[in-house]
């Protein structure tokens, strides 16, 4: 079977004197019938290129489904007088929200959504919020996709859902303490932009809401969240680089907000307030953060009392609340952890992690009074684990550990922590697992992993899937390119804007060194990134095509410049300070210098699989769509490129558990296949 051949009709795009010919401009009409039939028939080749895998598929797709326990339950949270938490059923494919009075009374069943899915073959749960009273409930809900959310409500009382409904909303919620009003945010209708804030009065039409804020910065975006203390209500405005916040007391929802410091230039900060303080973390005159309290009464900028202050080698990434205890997450060495201290940031202890390589995050901890700190911790050799540590004797209590089945024993794998060199001398951390059998002699499948943008970090943790690729003896790795927070806020701006192809190259040395240390074959790595990583993977296969033999690129950003220059398309405007303003020629032509569909040139190329979806609203399912294309037209040898787009999903990909086991084992199966095609080759 041929890939399918769109018609090319040349569209000329010209900026700062610069002509650009793209003759699948036409691709971007999302309501085009000839559009659609273009992507269904890249469904149908690629089906029928990746039949030979289906009984591969079939076989991974088990062992994912007998590793993940199918009955399962998170933890329970307490918060006010019930205990919340989510659970699953074997043979369904969506979660069940519930909660009891008491651990050993008798569930209450708040949102079954296999329920709620019926009929839709999308469905997400956005945000749950419970009202003061606790007993009705407001849950923002999208059944397509394209994170568009409804706002519906139901009485915990009767069961019954209202008929009340918002329609089109962001999908941020939250009550106030008057059990009557409720704030939520709505998108630009075409940009999809969070940026209005409306004020919502139970049993009244949603069409009389008040909007009491909006953001007219075509560079912001909105959110709103309440205070730990559950006393203040806050609307967010964030950009890359700046963010300011607005509050109002939860007991006067009928008031008006007051912003609790004027946004500035380069300035980022978030607020928390709990025992008649705000607690503020900030970046001024501060690269990795540093932490301010002041009196309720008077938050005015000079009021502020330092109590944590700003390090060089330590990135103050968040931090949570308790009546006696204030709880830091810190990264240092591109690793995190949690540091105990009082309201004046006198520290107490460090929780203590003893893998080279982990991902630990913190759990719910919604009530202050608590003396216990829960969080989460994995490696990419153990599985993700819920803990309480006790913040007064600094006991620690496994709550839950992930169960694991198909016979998987964490002592049959390694996890590694590696630094490799960079061309400029800049030590590149790299984390890696495989199977203690698995030989480091040079001859193994390597396959590695990268995102590196928006100061995103990408931590190290237990995948049940990944299992099903170690076992085949392929070694995995992620590597923390700059571009991330990994080695803090220094290690983000060094891998932005006009500093971009240091991500990339990062990548390409990470590969080279893991290849010298013998820890994958010359001629079988294998690349993977998703997003911002997929425009990564763009980047580096124009880049040094000759160092994979195959990528998976998932939902890419590979389109930039074109992108970037129209201000209609969602998150555009908001990310000029992440790529950079192509209006500005300098931007211009740094996203120019690497944006994958643009440079996609004569050469050979290895074999690609990009995954899309046709309902995303961050990368444009057209973007792979014309990069596949374009590929087939110019590379020189047989490289084979598959286009593979969801039509009924957006961004995050299927909302059914099942179908996300399907595409993990068939990502796998293209990988193993992959692999195995080349020892036929070397045979041949």
């Amino acid at each position: 079977m041929q890939p399918p051949v769109p018609p090319r009709r040349p569209t000329i795009l010209e900026h700062h004197g610069v002509r650009r010919e793209d003759e699948y401009y036409w691709m971007n009409d999302r309501e085009s019938p000839e559009v659609i039939s273009h992507i269904e028939a890249e469904n149908r080749y690629t089906a029928a290129r990746m039949a030979a895998t289906e009984d591969l598929q079939r076989e991974i797709y088990e062992e994912i489904r007998n590793r993940i326990r199918q009955d399962d339950a998170t933890v329970p949270v307490r918060i006010r007088d019930y205990f919340y938490y989510v659970r699953t059923e074997d043979q369904k494919p969506y979660p069940i929200h519930c909660r009891k009075r008491r651990l050993d009374a008798e569930e209450e069943v708040l949102i079954d959504v296999n329920r709620l899915a019926e009929g839709h073959e999308y469905c997400q749960v956005a945000q749950l919020a419970i009202r003061t009273g606790q007993d009705l409930l407001a849950a923002s809900i999208d059944f397509v996709g394209r994170r568009q959310y409804r706002i519906r409500f139901k009485d915990l009382r009767s069961g019954e859902w209202l008929d009340e409904e918002i329609p089109d909303v962001s999908g941020s919620l939250v009550w106030a303490e008057d059990d009557a009003t409720l704030f939520y945010v709505k998108k630009d209708p075409q940009t999809l932009r969070p940026d209005r804030v409306y004020r919502h009065r139970l049993g009244t039409d949603p069409a009389e809401d008040e909007l009491v804020f909006h953001e007219k910065d075509e560079t912001f975006h909105v959110g709103i969240t309440k205070s730990i203390s559950r006393q203040f209500v806050f609307i967010y405005s964030e950009h890359t680089l700046r963010s300011e916040v607005r509050m109002l007391s939860s007991h006067d929802p009928e008031g008006q907000f007051e912003v609790f410091l004027p946004r500035g230039e380069s300035h980022e900060y978030e607020v928390d307030h709990l025992g008649g303080c705000f607690f503020i973390r900030t970046n001024d005159q501060a690269l990795n953060f540093r932490l301010f309290r002041c009196s309720e009464e008077d938050w005015s900028r000079e009021s502020w009392h330092e109590i944590v202050a700003h390090r060089e080698d330590v990135y103050l990434d968040g931090f949570d609340l308790f009546d006696e205890h204030l709880v830091l997450e810190e990264r240092k060495d591109g690793l995190v952890g949690f540091r105990v201290c009082d309201h004046d940031g006198r520290m107490h202890f460090e929780v203590p992690f003893a893998d080279p390589a982990y991902a630990a995050w913190p759990g719910a901890n919604p009530e202050p009074s608590e003396g216990s700190f829960r969080f989460h911790y994995s490696s990419m050799s153990m599985p993700t684990s819920v803990f309480s540590c006790d913040l007064n004797t600094q006991e620690q209590k496994l709550l839950k550990r992930d169960e694991v089945g198909g016979g998987f024993s964490t002592e049959d794998y390694v996890t590694e922590r590696l630094w490799a060199p960079a061309r400029d001398g800049v030590k590149v951390p790299i984390s890696l697992v495989r199977r203690r059998d698995t030989p480091v002699d040079g001859t193994a499948p390597l396959t590695i992993m990268g995102y590196g943008s928006y100061g995103i970090s990408i931590d190290p943790n237990f995948s049940a899937a990944r299992i099903s690729l170690l076992d085949r003896g392929f070694v995995f790795a992620i590597a923390h390119i700059r571009g991330g927070a990994e080695l803090g806020r220094a290690w983000y701006e060094d891998g932005k804007k006009s500093k971009k192809w240091n991500t990339f190259h990062d990548f390409e040395d990470c590969v080279e060194f893991l290849v010298s240390q013998n820890y994958g074959a010359a001629d079988r790595v294998f690349a993977w990134g998703g997003s911002a990583g997929g425009l990564l993977m763009g980047a580096v296969m124009n880049d040094r095509p000759d160092l994979f033999a195959a990528i998976i690129a998932e939902v890419p950003f590979v389109d930039v410049v074109t992108t970037m220059l129209d201000e209609t398309i969602p998150l555009t405007t908001g990310e000029y300070d992440e790529w950079g303003n192509p209006n500005e020629r300098e931007y211009f032509e740094m996203m120019l210098s690497y944006s994958p569909y643009d440079q996609v040139g004569e050469k050979a190329y290895p074999h690609l699989l990009a995954k899309t979806g046709f309902h995303d609203s961050q990368v444009q399912y057209w973007e792979p769509a014309k990069w596949v294309a374009r590929l087939r037209d110019r590379a020189t040898n047989d490289a084979e490129f598959l286009l593979k787009t969801n039509m009924s999903a957006g961004h995050g990909g299927a909302s059914d558990r099942y179908e996300s086991y399907r595409e993990a084992a068939f990502n796998y199966a293209y990988l193993i296949e992959r692999s195995r095609s080349l020892d036929s080759s070397c045979a041949r």
